[in-house]
């Protein structure tokens, strides 16, 4: 499988199992068993956009595209700074 249909299947498991929308791809990196992924979801939309609470999680995908797990790695506004 493919980094970009590795992205897709990640964006597309997290979306039916969060219930929540991705903003953006972040990051994406080979394991040994499969797939990191780093996908960046709105939480919860707010006015001024830039008071949007956004996080980032870390999707792992099996071989086969499947998800094997995810968590949320990181939770902030989208106005702040990003620390790495």
């Amino acid at each position: 499988m493919k980094a970009t249909e590795a992205a897709e299947r990640a964006v597309e498991q997290l979306a039916t199992l969060s219930g929540r929308t991705a903003q953006a791809v972040t990051g994406i990196e080979r394991t040994d068993d499969g797939w990191r992924v780093r996908v960046e979801v709105l939480e919860l939309e707010r006015i001024p956009h830039s008071t949007d609470v956004l996080a980032e999680y870390a999707v792992d995908l099996d071989g086969d595209g499947d998800l094997t797990s995810y968590r949320r790695v990181r939770r902030y506004t989208r106005g702040a700074s990003r620390e790495d």
